[in-house]
């Protein structure tokens, strides 16, 4: 995948991860880069940044995304690039109220669903195209207190996985983002936000906190080379090693992991707060 002359959309791109891909894919030399978000004044600022359009997104409501799609490929005559990535995370587990897990799941697993559901028509009329899905490392291993995070990226995994194989063979890739921590605004994005130390330390973070930039680099060597996996840090592509040569020794791992994070009697919040 060359995004050079190629029309790329990009979901959460007020910010972190969206805003740094947008910078690269015009760097790159994209024919046009539309960025959508919530925030409009601040999706305003970054695609007034690198000359590109900028479109106030709702990505858990199916037809704004539909009409995403639609006035991209009116205006620009196609859509090669579809980057789903908005996203948050929480704190929490089986006491939360389903609606938590409803709303999360609307955001990281329908989104993906609403845009490839109506992109991919397109996309296959021009000959092909490509989608980007933002998951987690916790899509493909966990999020030790968070279980509407864990759920929902393995949600959005399984869904990259069963969009590749069903229209691989008409034109279509797919790559999926699995990051562990990156230096973003989703603290602020996210109704969590306070069980977050200030300095944003995580779980996640344990393996290092890349730059947004710094990811945006590894995304363009993975769709360079049309991986299915972007994984950004590098220790993620052992642990999924391990996990998949022994899942049970693996769980037992992570339990020892997780009892050493927080002692008898402390909870993920204590840990983040300390």
């Amino acid at each position: 995948m060359d995004i050079k002359n190629k029309v790329a959309v990009i979901t959460g791109g007020a910010s972190g991860i969206g805003a740094a891909l947008a910078q690269r894919f015009y760097s790159e030399g994209a024919k046009a880069v539309v960025v959508a978000d919530l925030d409009a004044e601040k999706v305003n600022q970054v695609a007034s940044t690198i000359g590109g359009h900028s479109s106030v997104c709702d990505v858990s409501n199916e037809e704004e995304i539909k009409d995403l799609v639609k006035k991209t490929v009116s205006d620009h005559g196609s859509i090669d690039l579809f980057v789903s990535n908005a996203g948050y995370v929480t704190i929490g587990g089986l006491e939360d109220d389903d609606s938590e897990m409803r709303k999360m799941f609307d955001v990281h697993v329908m989104a993906h669903l609403y845009a490839a559901r109506h992109s991919i028509p397109h996309m296959v009329d021009q000959g092909g195209g490509w989608l980007l899905n933002t998951s987690s490392a916790a899509g493909l291993l966990t999020q030790i207190g968070s279980l509407h995070y864990s759920v929902t990226k393995h949600a959005a995994v399984a869904l990259a996985e069963w969009i590749q194989i069903t229209y691989g063979d008409k034109g279509i890739g797919v790559s999926v983002l699995c990051p562990q921590a990156v230096a973003t605004n989703i603290k602020e994005n996210s109704p969590s936000a306070h069980l977050f130390s200030e300095d944003g330390e995580n779980v996640a973070s344990m393996d290092g906190v890349l730059s947004a930039e710094e990811l945006a680099e590894v995304v363009m060597e993975a769709l360079e080379d049309e991986r299915f996996h972007v994984l950004p840090h590098a220790d993620v592509e052992e642990y999924v090693r391990r996990k998949g040569d022994d899942v049970d020794r693996w769980l037992l791992g992570m339990r020892r992991f997780q009892n050493r994070l927080f002692p008898e009697g402390s909870t993920p919040a204590d840990w983040l707060l300390s």
